[in-house]
């Protein structure tokens, strides 16, 4: 009678193969789960397409979105102290260094894509000391930048209501609505924004150089009457001077957010495209409004110009720049909420 074996046998080789080939679910050092299921990575694929969307088109909005807000009526008051033809050619220069400037940044991000502020380039010049100390730097810059709008839209409202009591009320109001226009994720959704930011500055602008032209014609004198001068205004200080010129420099400041629009982009080396066209778009509307309006207004010219336009134009003008207003502001809350989250 055969005995029966009752040791224990090795697994098959087909027991130990199908054993191998089942994943392992678990770290048997650590006890967590270790696999990623197919749902799992798709999620993940998908999110990471979601925020690589931006093609060269939508980089040169977003960043118009930075660069051109009602800043730009500030020029004005630049040239009336610089003079025409300083103001002119400064915008001009200024422009094209700007341009160089976005050039550099774009070459740092795709020599190190994973640079997504400044912040890190800072770590790349100068370690731990240079990402702290320029990512301190990156955020007030941005947080002063975004407060900066909040202001402009208190300015705005209390110029549509004439009521001087709630601008305590207007600023609250207009850090919520800031807040809100930033709830957007990626910047592709904020370029749908852009087109009626682009849109909203032009109009204002447009708005305020026809009025003040009209204006200008309708003065005793006519144009000729008009007290522009090609040259800096008399007994010019190195103060009054200095403040002018970083007006026009900080029209020009759209590298700042570069790194971050950058990192969304799914052809990076397409910036070249962006930042030329934004450049020459800049130093077209700039000039053209520094100018123009300076030429109407002449040396009384406030800041920002459209309140030189009149009360009811100024009104208009404001209603019309909200979007651009608080649309410019918010995408300055989604980047340095980006760089803080991590």
């Amino acid at each position: 009678m055969d005995q029966i074996n009752t040791a224990p046998t090795a697994p098959t080789d087909s027991k130990k193969s199908r054993r191998e080939s089942v994943p392992d679910m678990f770290d048997t050092r650590t006890g967590e789960v270790a696999e990623i299921n197919d749902m799992e990575k798709q999620k993940a694929a998908e999110g990471n397409a979601h925020f690589h969307r931006l093609g060269w088109k939508r980089l040169t909005v977003v960043l118009i979105v930075e660069a051109i807000a009602l800043g730009c009526l500030s020029l004005p008051s630049a040239f009336a102290t610089l003079g025409m033809v300083a103001g002119v050619i400064l915008t001009v220069g200024l422009g094209f260094v700007a341009i160089y400037t976005s050039h550099v940044v774009g070459q740092v991000k795709l020599a190190f894509p994973e640079v997504s502020h400044y912040a890190d380039a800072g770590r790349l010049m100068f370690g731990k000391f240079g990402y702290e100390l320029v990512g301190v730097m990156f955020a007030l810059q941005l947080i002063f930048l975004v407060g900066s709008h909040c202001l402009t839209g208190t300015i705005a409202f209390l110029n549509l209501t004439n009521n001087g009591a709630c601008s305590v009320v207007f600023g609250v109001v207009s850090a919520i609505i800031l807040l809100i226009v930033a709830i957007p994720p990626s910047f592709a959704e904020v370029a749908i924004l852009g087109y009626i930011d682009f849109v909203s500055i032009s109009i204002a602008v447009a708005i305020t150089i026809i009025a003040t032209g009209v204006q200008a014609g309708d003065s005793v004198g006519g144009m000729s009457s008009v007290d522009w001068s090609a040259w800096p205004k008399d007994n010019l200080s190195f103060t009054d001077a200095f403040i002018a010129i970083t007006n026009i420099v900080f029209a020009y400041s759209f590298a700042v957010c570069q790194f971050s629009f950058m990192d969304e982009m799914h052809t990076p080396r397409d910036y070249v495209k962006s930042i030329w066209a934004l450049g020459l778009i800049e130093i077209g509307i700039y000039t053209l409004t520094g100018a123009l309006i300076y030429a109407f207004v002449g040396s009384e010219v406030k800041s920002p110009a459209l309140l030189s336009a009149g009360p009811t134009i100024s009104k208009i003008a404001f209603g019309v720049a909200l979007p651009v207003i608080f649309i410019s502001g918010s995408i300055n809350t989604t980047v340095v909420a980006r760089y803080i989250h991590g």
